[in-house]
């Protein structure tokens, strides 16, 4: 008799899909990234993969001379390097689990290990990207304002990235036939901050005098030479902005787990009704905090206990928390990414599967099999190849106002 314990391969490569359908689904930053596959023996034969530069040369100024022959110019060469890493993760079932399930669950969990595979790599490459150049801040970090329109984002911060890139020759992406656009840059960015930008004066213009569909539709693709892409699963620092001026600054009073809709809190003090609750450790310039996350608070009978809309596909939060961890209702800070399609170099591993990482597994375990065990594991690494070819924006939003 074919069953799913004798034919667990085809179930495998029916699921394959779902995992790879959900590795795709909200890769973000990687548009920045320019592939340079290797191979496992390679890649253990060094902690990091190594890339020449070299200079140009000297412009000549002197004619040809008929007795002296030419003097030949010396180039000069540096090198850089993209250190790369492990990242995996894992479940285990138990087989009474898999036999008494009535839901999709044997399904939905390689969409789950997909979507832990695309968030672990995404904050991967953020770490890296992250540690870019910050060439246009109003403020320091901590004390941008979403009440003070000059942190906003507004269409002067993107003329003077594209006079900052030019300047400095950042490879741009090819033109885009039929919509009458060269050369292009690429700028990534939170909804949030892209409002400020949608509805600000020249923009608001343009829209009433020449092109209605970017109020109507929302599509302001294109500005000062950069594709514009706004992605909810965009970066924020989530309240590491100035301090609000009916200041909620208190902490977990209880452990909070992955789905939850209400939570404890230490002190309920300013919390009132649609109030955006940050919860996490604050990043400051040098710090970053992937799961950090916030949530809408709407009612609350004693002031500590808080029932809230999260992210989650539930709306509740999408990760565990620690009791003590801090909630507070400080600005957010947005970083707007400006780039090519060459700004960040990615490495990995085309033999443990290549950039979107090796499903491994369901794998049965212990002296009975009674455990049943599913991973992923990816070899990759990132890195800046040059500093000329990336920057980003720090800006506040007024919808944090």
């Amino acid at each position: 008799m074919s069953t799913t314990s004798n034919l667990d391969n085809s179930v495998r490569g029916r699921y394959l899909s779902d995992y790879r359908k959900a590795v795709m689904a909200r890769r973000v930053y990687d548009i920045l990234c320019e592939p340079i596959s290797s191979d496992r023996e390679t890649m253990q034969r060094s902690t990091s993969i190594t890339y020449p530069y070299l200079s140009s040369m000297a412009i000549g100024s002197t004619a040809m001379s008929e007795t002296v022959d030419i003097t030949p110019q010396t180039l000069r060469d540096t090198t850089g390097s993209i250190s790369y890493s492990s990242r995996r993760e894992a479940l285990q079932d138990s087989e009474l689990l898999l036999l008494q399930s009535y839901t999709d669950y044997g399904q939905r969990r390689f969409e789950v290990l997909g979507e832990n595979m695309m968030d672990t790599v995404e904050a991967y490459s953020l770490e890296t990207i992250l540690a870019g150049y910050v060439a246009f801040s109003a403020a320091a970090r901590s004390s941008i304002d979403a009440g003070t329109s000059g942190h906003r984002l507004s269409d002067t911060t993107f003329a003077k990235a594209k006079r900052y890139m030019q300047g400095l020759r950042c490879p741009e992406a090819p033109g885009v036939a039929g919509e009458g656009v060269g050369g292009s840059l690429l700028a990534i960015l939170h909804p949030d901050a892209y409002h400020d930008l949608a509805t600000g004066g020249n923009i608001v213009s343009i829209a009433q005098y020449q092109d209605s569909s970017i109020i109507l539709n929302s599509e302001l693709g294109f500005l000062n030479g950069f594709r514009i892409i706004a992605s909810p699963w965009a970066k924020v620092f989530y309240g590491a902005g100035i301090t609000a001026t009916s200041s909620i600054e208190t902490t977990l009073g209880a452990a909070l787990e992955a789905l939850a809709t209400s939570a404890t809190v230490a002190s309920g003090t300013n919390i009132e009704d649609g109030a955006w609750l940050n919860i996490g450790t604050e990043e400051t310039s040098t710090t970053y905090y992937p799961m950090n996350e916030r949530v809408r608070y709407y009612s609350g009978a004693d002031g500590t206990t808080l029932t809230y809309v999260g992210q989650a596909e539930n709306g509740g939060v999408k990760y565990d928390h620690a009791s003590g961890v801090a909630v507070n209702n400080n600005d957010s800070v947005y970083p707007v990414i400006f780039g090519g399609p060459k700004s960040v170099a990615k490495v990995f591993a085309s033999d443990v599967g290549g950039e979107f990482g090796e499903v491994v597994g369901p794998l049965k375990q212990g002296l009975a099999e009674q455990w049943v065990s599913l991973a992923w594991k990816v070899y990759v690494g990132y890195g800046i190849p040059s500093q000329n070819w990336l920057c980003r924006a720090e800006v506040s939003s007024s919808l944090d106002s």
